[in-house]
């Protein structure tokens, strides 16, 4: 099992060298991609030098295409998972090895993709995280709701940024959106394809000096587009997709 971690970062000038100092130390390969940040996240990069694998741009993408362009350098560089984290400070890198130690033995039957959960009880999605912003808590619920109507999986935790992905079986990266509401389209493809998707409980903190790029408002109307969208190909692709793989499981 050969996995990296992947950071996007945007604007996080004053948490993303912790960040990427602490998940050197628990992890060999650091891919960080700076997505077209404006203050001084690119320099506090810069001084780490080729003990990571920096990717750069200078116009701001999207936190879709900074993952896109992340797990596209891993996949070429040999990986077979990657480890997403914030690098706003609200998840912790030492736990990055608990959550690729919860990824199947190798004979397991289907790929599994690692969802971090800040819900800490993983059955009970009311028992929030103590910290987190009304509109986080409420688009979370809002997408939980639709995601379970457009793949009939329950999770506790459908925006978490802190995942263990399967390269070799994630659907296309680039398929409706690049921005922050790609993890969730990156949810619903990967359940069509048969991807076991496992939430394991993680600590979260939310610092009063935390820069967050959460919208509430322009991210929720997002996020209520890309679900009509996923519903609709829910019918047509989606649940037959669902259908067909469980009846293969079932013969073989």
């Amino acid at each position: 099992m050969i996995y990296c971690t992947v950071i996007p970062t945007y604007n996080n000038a004053r948490t993303v060298a912790d960040i990427v100092r602490r998940t050197k130390a628990v992890c060999g390969g650091v891919i960080v991609v700076n997505d077209g940040s404006t203050d001084n996240t690119l320099r506090e990069l810069q001084h780490f030098g080729n003990t990571i694998t920096l990717i750069s741009y200078s116009r701001n993408r999207g936190k879709g295409y900074a993952l896109h362009r992340g797990m596209e350098a891993a996949r070429k560089a040999g990986y077979d998972y990657a480890v997403t984290i914030d690098s706003d400070g609200q998840h912790s890198p030492e736990e990055i090895p608990s959550l690729v130690n919860a990824l199947p033995t190798d004979d397991a039957p289907r790929p599994t993709l690692i969802v971090g959960s800040r819900w800490q009880d993983v059955g009970n999605a009311d028992n929030l995280p103590q910290g987190m912003p009304a509109g986080n808590t409420f688009a979370n619920s809002f997408s939980n709701f639709w995601f379970r109507v457009q793949t009939g999986i329950s999770l506790p935790d459908t925006q978490t940024g802190f995942r263990v992905y399967p390269l070799h079986h994630l659907p296309c990266l680039s398929l409706l959106t690049y921005r922050y509401e790609s993890e969730l389209e990156l949810l619903v493809f990967s359940a069509w394809r048969g991807v076991n998707i496992k939430p394991v409980p993680v600590s979260v903190s939310y610092p009063d000096d935390r820069v967050s790029h959460f919208r509430p408002f322009r991210d929720f109307f997002r996020i209520s587009l890309l679900n009509t969208i996923l519903c609709l190909l829910a019918i047509v692709y989606g649940y037959p997709r669902l259908l067909l793989t469980k009846l293969i499981t079932h013969n073989s």
